[in-house]
Order: structure tokens, then sequence, then C-alpha cells
């Protein structure tokens, strides 16, 4: 048996302990494949491995190939490989390698030379193989840098990716995404840790996802899906998933204070303990404001813990818990044409009418809690196996006026309207499994190529929307008011197979089935046959399957063309179900084919382009008159995109992508594959694009080493289609920010909109009357929006309590 020499290259983040490489501890040589001839010359297969903390090999895959044999034999060594498992600090971590092994004439025998290789290193999560060219793992890194108003704002380093909010601080982000308004959640499924975060029947919408409460400084890694494409993602997933992984890689204690503009101040506390991996933290975070003008005060308050447990020496038991709470007022929108002729509530000047706000009856509150656990056992022969269980807890309510007074039809006595403003309430808890089995088998030489997974979810929910009296705000109809109970039973498997060293082909299905109960406490008090109860119960079940697959062709050592296929579904609404109803879902079908090309290296460097084109048998379209986005009928999308990013050792982190997008509504009786033709969906703008970057580096100041940082984040977002053949402005936005570490301390200032743009968030076109219950409505369609955020300036005061000197 002989056991190589390993050098390793490691790629880390400043301020992370230095890694000590793996180490081998049983390396035995592959055995010459019998099924071809003997080499005549050395060949090479290139192997990229990953070793996990344990010191195993847990994947393996082909760089570079020699042929299918060679390929086979050199893959089936490396799977019995041992190593003294790589180190930051004290704490074992997965890294990721490459690893040539030599096959040479037997006159010599056969052996793996002693390499040089580099890796990219990373913490307690491991990257999937993408199942698209859509399919992003993104690690957060030095971009962490770049100025960023809550973790949902991480969603802008996947490309073609939008967010706007109209419902101010604390309200969920409405998301753009692959030519997709997909609301709050409504056609993008979104987890934390595995945990769902989509809400089902939601009073705002069906599919609410409120990611505003996730710590950014916690959040390690986003895994952004775009598109049906993997058999794992479940209900939502119409235009992909969202997944946040969390981690903390500094280690002690970080207390960060922020003051700003309009009364910004922000609090955090991050503590990992120096003894345990960066899967294990506390973090607590504190903000509140006036906001940028009227009625946009704001204050929240969240907590998030985790601990990671060795169980015996196989297993490991993660321990997840989150709490949080928050309070924000809410501007609406306004009329354009009020604004322009100064009838706004607020001083004459341009600036304070573009942002006013009719009145202080908008806002919400909401409350979140979250329980995990999650078991990680290693099975014989390389096999995993990983369970989770969760409790969630949460309610919202808000409250909001699109129309102003136009849809109270019946006015008590005949008297004037009592106003639009919709209370939306919703009090549940959820329950949930969810569990993925891979067995530690090969099948025509890739290891693990299965994996079989399972979720079962309960929610019990009471949902309603009322309408509110402008003056005090006091309810005076029910639009509805439902107790919902959702049980969703969800099945998956998915097989990876390579015939070929050049080819990979994956393939799966997912089988989901709804069962829902609602109580409607809405009913008519009277109907044809004489007086009855307002309530009513009922029953419905729906059951969809979705097959997706993908083959990847290694046309070089560094670049792939990867063509993907799926069906994908979202649920039911519950209160638009009929008692015994075989319950209807929107189908999509997505398709996409594009190139990927990857350097390894101190100079890391990854592009992404594909092509795409979508079909949903049910869409969704904003409707004012509700608050919320209504069913509309099919829609289709065509759409490319282009993506980069390179990295400089800890230095220098560059991304950035360009996204273009047609959404249409088919033409009545037209051929699906006519996926241009149709009138332009509006609000998605076909255009976006977004460039991050960090550099960071050392100088000296009297002596005293000083580290610094520069970070840019810029968004361009095209014209956005609005009803009646309107388009709004294109919208250019630059965010800076900088910092600078000494010793244990560090200052820092980041301005966001930086040229003091006038821009408007969120932007409508339809018919209302702001002017008073007693105005006569207009009837012509007119612009509404809510404004962006002017330049607004954080300064921030951190101390690191690191018990740990920091890498220069």
């Amino acid at each position: 048996m002989w056991i190589p020499t390993l050098v390793l290259c490691v790629l880390s983040a400043t301020g992370e302990l230095p890694v000590t490489p793996p180490v081998p501890l049983d390396a035995p040589g592959p055995v010459l494949p019998t099924e071809v001839p003997p080499p005549e010359v050395p060949v090479t297969v290139l192997l990229r491995l990953t070793i996990d903390r344990e010191g195993e090999v847990s994947q393996v895959e082909v760089r570079q190939s020699a042929g299918v044999a060679f390929d086979r034999a050199a893959m089936s060594a490396a799977l019995r490989w041992r190593f003294q498992p790589a180190r930051r600090g004290e704490e074992a971590i997965d890294v990721r390698v490459d690893v040539p092994v030599t096959f040479v004439p037997p006159v010599h025998g056969h052996h793996i030379e002693p390499v040089a290789y580099s890796t990219t290193v990373r913490g307690a999560s491991q990257a999937p193989l993408p199942v698209a060219v859509g399919d992003f793992h993104i690690p957060v890194g030095q971009l962490a840098d770049v100025p960023r108003r809550s973790a949902s704002d991480l969603m802008l380093l996947a490309p073609g990716v939008m967010l706007a909010n109209h419902g101010g601080e604390g309200h969920a982000e409405s998301i753009y995404i692959r030519g997709f308004d997909a609301g709050e959640g409504k056609d993008v499924e979104l987890r934390l840790n595995g945990v769902p975060l989509n809400e089902v029947s939601h009073a705002h919408g069906h599919g609410y996802a409120d990611t505003y409460f996730i710590i950014p400084e916690l959040v390690e890694s986003l895994r952004v899906t775009e598109g049906p494409y993997d058999p794992s993602q479940g209900d939502f997933g119409v235009a992909g998933t969202v997944e946040y992984q969390l981690g903390l890689a500094r280690r002690g204690l970080t207390a960060s204070l922020s003051t700003g503009s309009y009364a910004a101040r922000r609090l955090s506390l991050l503590w990992g303990p120096p003894e345990a991996s960066e899967a294990t933290f506390v973090g607590l975070l504190l903000r509140q404001g006036h906001g940028f003008g009227p009625n946009r005060s704001y204050a929240n308050a969240g907590i998030m813990a985790q601990v990671e447990l060795r169980v015996g020496d196989e297993s490991r038991l993660r321990l997840f818990g989150t709490s949080y709470g928050s309070r924000f007022a809410s501007p609406g929108v306004v009329r354009e044409t009020d604004v322009v002729d100064s009838r706004m509530p607020c001083a004459p000047d341009s600036d304070s009418q573009f942002f006013c706000s009719y009145g202080p009856n908008q806002g919400g509150a909401g409350q979140r809690h979250i329980l995990s656990a999650e078991l990680q056992s290693r099975l014989k022969r390389g096999g995993r196996f990983v369970q989770q269980g969760y409790v969630i807890l949460r309610q919202t309510r808000i409250r909001d006026n699109f129309t102003g007074f136009l849809l109270d039809t019946t006015p008590p006595d005949g008297g004037s309207q009592r106003g639009d403003n919709t209370e939306g309430y919703y009090r549940g808890s959820t329950m949930g499994l969810r569990g993925r089995y891979t067995p530690g088998l090969t099948l025509l030489g890739q290891p693990q190529p299965l994996e079989l997974g399972y979720v079962a979810r309960y929610d019990d929910v009471r949902t309603r929307s009322r309408r509110l009296r402008d003056s005090g705000g006091v309810p005076y109809a029910t639009v509805f008011d439902n107790q919902v109970r959702t049980t969703n039973l969800g099945a998956y498997a998915s097989l990876r197979v390579a015939p070929v060293s050049w080819l990979t082909l994956r393939g799966g299905v997912r089988l989901d089935t709804f069962l829902f109960g609602v109580d409607d406490h809405n009913r008519p008090t009277e109907d044809r046959d004489g007086p009855r109860l307002p309530d009513e119960s009922l029953e419905a079940y729906g059951f969809f399957a979705s097959p997706r697959a993908s083959a990847e062709l290694r046309l070089t050592p560094r670049l792939t063309w990867l063509t993907s296929a799926g069906l994908g579904a979202r649920s039911s609404d519950a209160a638009a179900l009929s008692d015994a109803e075989l319950a209807p879902y929107a189908r999509v079908a997505s398709g996409e084919t594009g190139l990927g090309w990857r350097l390894d290296g101190p100079l890391a460097l990854e592009a992404r382009g594909a092509f795409f084109a979508t079909r949903v048998s049910q869409d969704f379209v904003f409707d004012e008159t509700v608050g919320r986005n209504q069913p509309v009928g099919a829609s289709q999308r065509l759409g490319a995109f282009v993506s980069a990013r390179g990295t400089l050792q800890d230095r220098v982190d560059i991304q950035a992508s360009l996204a273009w997008a047609r959404a249409t509504l088919p033409v009545p009786g037209a051929s699906a594959w006519k996926l241009w033709d149709g009138t332009v969906m509006p609000y998605i703008p076909e255009l976006l694009g977004r460039v991050d970057a960090s550099l960071r580096g050392t100088t000296r100041v009297a002596g005293q080493q000083v580290d610094w940082n520069v970070a840019l984040g810029h968004s361009a977002i095209g014209p956005r289609p609005l009803p009646l053949d309107r388009y709004s402005a294109p919208i250019f936005l630059f965010d800076v920010g900088t910092r600078a570490r000494w010793k244990a301390v560090e200052v820092g200032l980041s301005v966001e909109n930086l040229l003091d743009t006038r821009w408007r968030e969120s932007e409508f076109n339809y018919v209302s009357n702001f002017r008073g219950p007693e105005a006569p409505p207009s009837l012509m369609a007119t612009r509404h929006f809510t404004a962006g955020a002017p330049r607004t300036f954080m300064g921030t005061l951190t101390l690191h309590l690191d018990l740990q000197e920091d890498s220069p």
C-alpha cells in the first residue's frame, strides 16, 4: 500500500482560522481494469473528491476522463480511501479536492501520483450537484460586504431576480424571478435550513413567505434552483426554489451597533463558541426607525440559535430555533396625478409630495416561532440518512388600501362610502417531517446514484379578510373567514447514472397528495330555502405527479452542456375549493438548456448561460380591488440569462448577471408551442441586471495593521409593462459600503441609493378614488406607485471578541 503526499491550496475568507489539510490514512491504489487492454503509456483520470468531516470520501466526480474503464477503476478506489479530516482550527470541515490518478503500463505497476491540488474550503454544508444551469449554490462569502437591507436581498445574487415591497419594512417582499411575478411566495418555494416558509391559504396571498426575520449575518449560503428541475422541489416551486443555509464561520462574540438616516438603528449580537463548529451559533437582531417618509416607521426583534451535537461516531444532531416579532407602518400607494398636482397632504415641494402618504391606517404586525431537529447519519458503505422534524407557529395582520373609496357598494342608509381599507389576518401552526436516504451503492461507476425522500406537513390555520372603515379602522364587512386544515404527503426518487465518462443522466419523479378541510365561517344567514347558519364545512383532495430529468454533457474538463426539463405544481388555495372536489392545481412545464464553465484555483472563475421556456396552466396577476394576486388563466415565458463570478483568494469577489424574460398570456386556441405570441403580462420586467463586488486588503497606519474593505452593489431594472399598454421608467441603483478594522474594533459606512435617484419600487395602473368618501370616482385609470428609498447613510461600530487572531 502506498500513501500519497498531499499538498493543499486553500481559498478562505479573511478572519477565518488557517486550514490544516486532510492527511491520507489509507489510500490503496486502483486495480487495472481487465475489460480493456493495458495502457501503453501512462493515462490519468482527474477526480474531484469531497472529503467529509469524518475523513470519508463522500462523493466522487470525474473531471477529466481517461475512458470509462479507467474512470470506474479510479472512482472505485477513491471510495475506499480514508483521511484524517481537514480542520479549521480545532474544527473538522468538509473539503472538495481535485486528485489526478495515474495508471502506468503493467511493467511499472500502477500508482497514485503525489499531487498538489486546489480546493474550495467550505463549512458544514455541502454543495449539491446542479440539476440545471439555473441551479445555483451561492456561498455568500465576501459578498456579505455589499450593503443590504435584509436577508431577503441576498436573493439578488441569483440572476433574473427582482424584489419590490409596497408594504413597508417588515412586510414580505414581492419576488420577481425567471419572468414570474411570484407575489410574496405563491410561485417560489422558500426554505430555511430545510424548514418550509410558504404559508398555505394566507389572507394576503396563497404561499405568502416572509424572509425578513432571517438574520443576514448568519446566512452561509443560498441554493437557488430556477425552474422545477430537482425531484426534491415541492409545493409552490413553480418558478423555482430558494433555500437559506445558516452557519457562522467567525468564532467568539461579535457586537455591532449601527445608526443612520431617518433615525434608523440596528443592534446585532453574534456568538459562536470557539470549541464548536460553525453550525453552532446564537444571533440576536434588533431594528427600528422612523422610515424615509410619513407612515414608514418600523420596529422588530429576532433571535436565532442552533447547536450541532455528535450522536455516536456516525451521526450528528442539529437543533435549531428562532423567535421573531415585528410591527411596521405602511405608506401604501399614491396616485401619480395627486403627486404631480401637489394634492398630497404634505409640504408642497416635490420631494415631500413624492414620499407622502394618504393616511396612517396601513401597516401590519407579525410573530414567528420555529423549532427544528435534524439528524444526519452516515451508514455503512458510504450511505446517508437525514431525518428532520419541525414545528412553526406564526401570526400576521396586514392592513392596506389600494383604491381609496371605490368598493363600498352597500353603505348603510345610502350614506357615504366607508373606505376600501382591507385587513388580512392569519394565525396558524405547522408540523412536519422530511427525510432523504442515499444508499451507499455504485451504479455504472457512479457512487451514491440514488436518492429517496419524503415530506409530511400538516397546517391548521385561521385566515380572514375584512373591510375596515377609513375613520377609526373598525371592521364593517367580512370578505372571507376560514379555518383551514391541510395535509401534504409527498415522496420522490432521483437517479444519476453515467453510461459514458462524458455524459451524466439524472431523472426522478415526485408524488404529492393534499387533503383539505375548510370550515367557512362567512356563509350567508339566509338562502332561497330560508334562514340558515353562517357556518359550513367542506373537504377536498388533490394529487399530482411531477417527473424531472436532465442530461449533462462534459465537452471539456471545464466546460459542460446541461439540458433540463421538468413538471411542477402549485397547490390550491383552500378558500376557493368546493366540497368533495378533486382539488385542481396549477401545472408548470419548463425546459432549459445552456453551458457552464468553471476554473478552480487561487483565481476561481465560474460562468453560466442558458435559454429557457415555461408554460403555466393557471397564473395570477395583481388585482387592486382585493389587494392580492388573482387568477388570469394560462401564461407562458421565454427567457435567457448569463452570470459569472470570480474570486481571488480572500481579496476580490465579483459577481455579475444579466437576465431577459418575456411573459405573455397566450392567444385563446393558439398552439402551446407559440410561446412568443400573446398579451404581455403586466408588472414583470423583461430585463434585469445585477453586479456585486467586494475588494479587501490590508495596510499599515502608524505602524499598525488595518484591514479594509470596499464593496459595491448595482441593480439595473428595465421598463416594467403596466396595464393598458403603459410602461414604467427604467431604474438604476448603486449602493456602496466601506469598512476598516484595527485589532478588535471595526468601523463601517454604507450608502444605499448613492445617486439619490427618485425611483418607484412598485408601480400600477388602475382606477381609484383617494379624494374622499363624497368625491365622485374617476373612471380613468392612472398610475399609482410606492416610492423607493432615497439616499440613506448607515454608520456601524463593531467589536470582535474573537479569542483568536485573524489571518493577515
